[in-house]
């Protein structure tokens, strides 16, 4: 996407964002307390590190060892919803006002798990990360690891402005009506990675 039409629009959006980052704040108060906001260093285009700022979404609760419960455990009602609506991260908006986040590509991941991919790290961060991407929109949680990787490989060797449009608008429908994998995107992403031509390249 032109960067130019990425700011206006991430412009546009902070209209609606900024109302709901302070009903947001209040939501996280009320039920988490503070901190109130999560940070964390990860890795941007070209593996340079950035830090990734949104509200915080889980509690503190620890099993009988002191180690935190799995992530599900220790969402509340309230704070799932905020993930389920990405609100949680409407802060990133002004990452990609700086130019190290997108609008649209793949999501931030720690520095060691992008190396942990070989060359395919190396490609997937060959463009910014996004505040969403192709899988994203395509399952998400409801995805392996593998599964993402193969459909964030597929959004950068396919990326374009009428992709990254569509993209936005059904981030909007899974904000409302919940994730889906989907097996299509997944099987066209999978056999797209397996041809001879993107299997040397990706070598």
């Amino acid at each position: 996407m032109n960067r130019l039409l990425e700011i206006l629009i991430c412009l546009c959006m902070l209209l609606i964002a900024i109302p709901l980052c302070a009903v947001t704040y209040l939501v996280v108060v009320l039920k988490l307390g503070r901190p109130v906001m999560f940070r964390q260093t990860r890795a941007g285009k070209g593996g340079a590190p950035i830090e990734v700022v949104k509200f915080r979404t889980l509690t503190d609760d620890r099993d009988a060892q002191g180690v935190w419960l799995p992530d599900e455990e220790r969402l509340t009602p309230a704070t799932k919803l905020l993930r389920r609506t990405r609100f949680d991260e409407l802060p990133q908006l002004f990452i990609i006002l700086s130019g190290r986040m997108a609008l649209v590509g793949p999501r931030p991941l720690m520095a060691e798990t992008v190396e942990g991919f070989g060359a395919d790290g190396v490609i997937r961060g060959s463009v910014r990360p996004g505040l969403t991407g192709w899988s994203q929109v395509s399952g998400n949680t409801a995805l392996s690891d593998e599964e993402k990787l193969k459909l964030d490989l597929w959004y950068v060797a396919h990326r374009s402005t009428a992709l990254d449009f569509r993209i936005l608008m059904e981030t909007l429908g899974v904000a409302l009506f919940g994730e889906h994998r989907r097996e299509d995107r997944i099987a066209a992403a999978t056999h797209w990675g397996t041809e001879p031509t993107n299997t040397k390249a990706r070598a």
